[in-house]
């Protein structure tokens, strides 16, 4: 199992466990977790509505691509942790992690 830390926009923080291999994005499990975020363009990295904070594991993710970067780069509330759920495969790496779901007004 994968477990990491998930706090909302409330700034409640639950924990998720998430079986290994399961073969989903980060944001796939937030919806499926009850997680109120939008995913407007379903995952495909166009949006940004799925935009989170990694407040710890950030350096044992995978990088940042360009094509992420470019839509982080829109928003003005994107910060230095800054990724997008959809465009984070949840494996091993995500293990001990917490995540924030990023407040939909800019900072």
């Amino acid at each position: 199992m994968i477990n990491f830390i998930v706090e909302d926009r409330n700034g409640e923080q639950r924990p998720v466990e998430v079986p290994e291999g399961i073969g989903l994005n980060l944001m796939e499990v937030l919806k499926a977790s009850d997680y109120d975020i939008m995913a407007t363009c379903g995952g495909m990295g166009l949006c940004a509505t799925c935009h989170v904070q990694v407040l710890e594991g950030h350096d044992n993710l995978p990088p940042v691509s360009d094509v992420e970067l470019d839509i982080l780069d829109t928003l003005p509330s994107a910060h230095d942790d800054s990724r997008l759920a959809c465009q984070l495969r949840v494996d091993e790496s995500m293990e001990g992690a917490l995540f924030r779901i990023a407040s939909e007004e800019p900072s």
